[in-house]
Formats: C-alpha cells, sequence, structure tokens
C-alpha cells in the first residue's frame, strides 16, 4: 500500500523547503511542526546525515472536523510532509491520510481523509 505522494524536484534543497511551505499555505495548510532531521542526528548522536527536513501541516478545518468526529484523531496528526536529499537529488513526499485514517474505524472521517489528501497532492504536483 502506498502511504505517501512523492516527487524529485531539481532545484536546491532550501528552496524545495521554502516552495513545499508556499505549496501547503496556498492549499490551507499551516506548518506547526518543523523538524530539521540533519541537526538533530549531529546534535544528539553526533551523526552526519543528508538535508532531511520533517514539516508537520495542519489545516485548521480539517483537523477540527476530524477532532470532532474522534477525539483519539490527534494520535495522526499533523499530515507530514518531508524533504530529503540523498544521491538521487532532492524528493518530497506527503502522507496520503485515507490510509493513515483507515486504521481508525470512523467511516466518516475517509471523506474528510479524501480531501486533505487531494489537497496535500496537489501541494506536491505543483512544485
Amino acid at each position: 500500500m502506498r502511504y505517501g505522494y512523492s516527487k524529485k524536484i531539481d532545484l536546491p534543497f532550501i528552496e524545495v523547503v521554502a516552495k513545499m511551505k508556499d505549496a501547503l499555505a496556498s492549499e490551507g495548510f499551516g506548518v506547526l511542526t518543523e523538524i530539521d532531521v540533519k541537526a538533530t542526528m549531529k546534535k544528539k548522536l553526533d551523526i552526519e546525515y543528508d538535508n532531511y527536513t520533517i514539516l508537520g501541516a495542519c489545516n485548521p478545518t480539517f483537523a477540527h472536523q476530524a477532532l470532532q468526529m474522534e477525539k483519539e484523531i490527534g494520535l495522526l496528526l499533523p499530515c507530514n510532509v518531508i524533504v530529503y536529499e540523498d544521491s538521487d537529488g532532492i524528493h518530497v513526499s506527503a502522507i496520503v491520510p485515507s490510509v493513515a485514517m483507515s486504521m481508525v474505524e470512523n467511516p466518516s472521517l475517509s471523506v474528510l481523509a479524501e480531501e486533505a489528501g487531494e489537497r496535500l497532492k496537489r501541494t506536491i504536483d505543483s512544485l
């Protein structure tokens, strides 16, 4: 089962992170968290790691609706988006919310997850 929308981008890493944030905003998502995995690995484990950023994206309207349907859904929020660099280039990926929500036995979440997924896919496609 595919759990992420992905795309390779031919731009510098920092530029892709900035463009991803802008694309998320254009689809109604804010970035609640930003984790610099490279810096964290260096600080916590003294390990050199590739450029890798995790963005915790949240659409407030969707989050509110999901929380109204299922209080425990916060365990699956926010929607993670990653930007990373490897020997092949710069990659962006966003979670497929419907896959994550499929483990929750609440069918009313599926429509909401599909809409969030469509918006996240558009953010990836727009880059």
